[in-house]
């Protein structure tokens, strides 16, 4: 259903939010971000997961490679346990901003390391590549949600950005949902990579980093005359 031209009218004389919210854009553009950004997310992490274990990862690259993941896991988390329980400011998009550089070098150093050290498949390096856009996608939602504090982040609005962190006094999420999306980020994201570690942890309890085989892993960083004929 289409708005009508007064509500139009009002909406642009009161700012870009309540244009966002007559059109419709702030509802649709949240429900993407729970309903779209976050499956896809969990369920890439959660098959991330299943080629681990199929490449035995406890007895090929070790607890140093699970650990990795799970410094991933806090780098990415961090930001949306703040997305759903703080005010997103400022402070939150800057934040968010941040673990998401973070999390990128994580991902160069967790591929590096494995890849010499268990046989990384093209499934895998695809859904790594999923796992590296996602979050981009998801920051790039949650800006869009408060456009008026990443404008004052860089200068772009006379207000002044806001960067103290406060709990949020007016939330758009039901608390079921908050506690739904919770629930699925411990089931599908913390409980399999913590089953990860302790399997690696079993198999081989330090977290030094394995010595790399003369041949690596993975065809791809082979030399030719290494290559399988």
């Amino acid at each position: 259903m289409r708005p009508s031209p007064r509500r139009l009218a009002a909406a642009v004389t009161h700012g870009p939010g309540d244009v966002r919210r007559t059109l419709g854009v702030e509802t649709a553009t949240r429900r993407l971000l729970l309903g779209g950004v976050m499956p896809l997310w969990l369920g890439a992490g959660l098959a991330d997961w299943y080629r681990h274990r199929q490449t035995h990862i406890e007895t090929t690259a070790g607890p140093r490679e699970s650990a990795i993941h799970l410094l991933m896991m806090t780098e990415t988390g961090v930001p949306v346990m703040l997305g759903l329980f703080c005010e997103v400011n400022a402070g939150v998009l800057l934040a968010s901003a941040g673990a998401l550089g973070l999390h990128g070098a994580t991902a160069y150093w967790d591929q590096a390391y494995a890849e010499e050290r268990r046989r990384v498949t093209p499934i895998e390096q695809h859904l790594h590549s999923l796992l590296e856009v996602v979050p981009l996608m998801a920051t790039g939602f949650l800006t869009a949600l408060h456009w008026d504090q990443a404008r004052a982040l860089v200068g772009g609005d006379r207000r002044a950005p806001r960067f103290r962190l406060r709990l949020k006094r007016h939330d758009p999420l039901s608390r079921s949902t908050r506690t739904g999306l919770i629930a699925a980020l411990v089931l599908f994201g913390a409980l399999p990579y913590a089953e990860e570690m302790w399997r690696c942890l079993r198999a081989r309890p330090t977290l030094r980093a394995l010595p790399a085989p003369s041949e690596p892993a993975t065809e791809a960083l082979r030399e030719p005359d290494q290559a399988p004929v």
